[in-house]
């Protein structure tokens, strides 16, 4: 049999990443701090949910450590792993949200994850998982751009055709088909992955993970101050809805997580503090908002890597 991953090794970087993350996500606050909260789960394991609330630049951020085992994988994760039903599994992550209050400060989601699932008497089968997206509700260009060459560069020292991949999983995962729009400016999207062997796969995972923070302060630096009205208020309300449409229809996370019991409150405190539904709504031919629909909502080679 071979060596089994080192889920201790796992969990140590996962904590100090949380941690780390609260940090410099603090250093934008004057006061505002982040709350914890540690649950247990009565199947085995638990974890630590870090939230914060009514910033000065974030009206909600949290950032979740969880650590769940079980007896049997959810229908959730066996779906496109049927060999996987009937195993053990033990699943653990950090998985954060951040809502700024500022509508010119994008919203950003990230997350690195852990998977394995034994047999007795069988190989362990164990993958990693992650990756990080933005969702900005008045786009300056240069912002996405800097966005994906961060992406890049992270990619880079594991090989060329490592972020166009990524990336392009990235913009599939998080699209919202009933409406026909990817959710933001995308980023990477990465799971399953194994191929590489455990430290290699683990170095990428952490590769990721670290580099979250330094794609997305600069960008919340330069944008936290930007004067905003009523209006870009209201839009960034709407527009707050879709990341609630697609976390409850499509995350595969926020599904494994509810089939597992994981505790409800940390699953869904990626939901933003405060959303607007309009029926109906088309944004005016040639306004600020038209041009996140017609330029920024679609697949596109940010880098122009192909040309």
């Amino acid at each position: 049999m071979s060596q089994r991953p080192s889920v201790t090794q796992v969990k140590s970087y996962l904590l100090e990443l949380q941690n780390q993350i609260c940090q410099a996500l603090e250093s934008q606050e004057t006061t505002a701090r982040f709350k914890f909260d540690s649950w247990q789960r009565e199947e085995g394991g638990g974890g630590q949910s870090r939230v914060l609330s009514q910033g000065d630049v974030f009206e909600s951020a949290g950032v979740n450590f969880s650590h769940v085992m079980g007896e049997e994988m959810p229908a959730s994760a066996t779906a496109h792993r049927p060999e996987l039903a009937g195993r053990s599994f033990e699943a653990m992550g950090v998985s954060l949200v951040i809502h700024p209050k500022n509508p010119n400060v994008p919203t950003s989601h990230a997350n690195v994850r852990f998977f394995i699932a034994e047999k007795d008497g069988e190989d362990p089968v164990w993958w990693f998982g992650g990756g990080f997206d933005l969702t900005p509700y008045y786009p300056v260009e240069e912002d996405v751009k800097y966005w994906h060459q961060t992406a890049y560069d992270l990619c880079m020292p594991f090989g060329e055709e490592v972020y166009p991949k990524y990336k392009k999983w990235c913009d599939e995962y998080f699209y919202l088909k009933h409406r026909d729009e990817t959710r933001g400016v995308g980023g990477l999207f990465f799971d399953d992955l194994n191929e590489w062997g455990f430290d290699k796969s683990f170095e990428f995972m952490r590769a990721v993970g670290n580099g979250f923070v330094p794609a997305y302060l600069p960008i919340v630096e330069k944008r936290k101050s930007t004067p905003t009205n009523d209006h870009q208020r209201q839009f960034q309300l709407y527009r707050r809805g879709r990341y609630v449409e697609f976390n409850l229809v499509f995350d595969r996370g926020t599904l494994f997580g509810l089939q597992t019991g994981g505790r409800t409150e940390s699953i869904l405190m990626s939901m933003p503090p405060l959303v607007r539904w309009q029926y109906n709504y088309t944004p005016e031919q040639d306004s600020v908002e038209y041009k996140l629909y017609d330029r920024y909502l679609k697949p596109q080679d940010w880098l122009g890597l192909n040309n």
